[in-house]
């Protein structure tokens, strides 16, 4: 038997896919700063930090792709994407302080700048900012998803933690692990 022929895909990278939401990622741009702003200083300047220190921002992207893929014309994807963005920094902010990070994306991680407990707290904000949101898209079904994929993801971190000592954890529970705290929110 031979081995079939490699078939020739055109070559997408992340600049190109980006450009087909260009507008959509502005626009969540604006909504992440105005839904950052507080009165209280340190998240304005935690939760600006951990923002814009990189990352590519996937799991809005898929979003907007799915409402662009299904030519969505209201305007409820921009605070999806920005609720999704905000419980992803949300997990990130917590994850370090349980893994005692000190860099993410390749500078020092937020815990390490302002403290555990600074972004414990300002994780926490950014959850209850993000179900604010999520509550005003006025969907049902929409709440009882992402509730569900956040619920999710918090178990995924506690079976991490159970886990990190086991240099014998089974392949299976790894991948439980992996879908709770990485895929459930693409899912999402």
């Amino acid at each position: 038997m031979s081995t079939p022929a490699p078939v020739d895909h055109p070559a997408f990278d992340l600049d190109d896919i980006h450009a087909l939401i260009k507008d959509e990622s502005l626009a969540i741009d604006r909504e992440i700063a105005r839904r950052l702003d507080s009165e209280i200083v340190l998240i304005n300047q935690l939760g600006r930090y951990i923002i814009q220190s990189g990352g590519k921002r996937l799991r809005p992207t898929v979003l907007l792709l799915a409402a662009k893929a299904f030519h969505y014309e209201g305007a409820a994807h921009i605070t999806l994407a920005t609720v999704i963005e905000f419980i992803h920094t949300a997990t990130l902010l917590h994850d370090d302080v349980v893994d005692g990070s000190a860099m993410r994306r390749g500078q020092a991680s937020a815990n390490a700048v302002f403290g555990n407990e600074a972004s414990v707290l300002v994780g926490d904000f950014l959850y209850s900012r993000a179900f604010e949101m999520m509550v005003e898209v006025q969907n049902l079904r929409v709440m009882e998803i992402l509730a569900h994929a956040t619920n999710t993801i918090a178990e995924g971190e506690v079976m991490q933690l159970i886990n990190c000592n086991d240099p014998d954890i089974e392949e299976h529970r790894y991948l439980t692990v992996i879908r709770s705290k990485t895929a459930k929110l693409f899912e999402a």
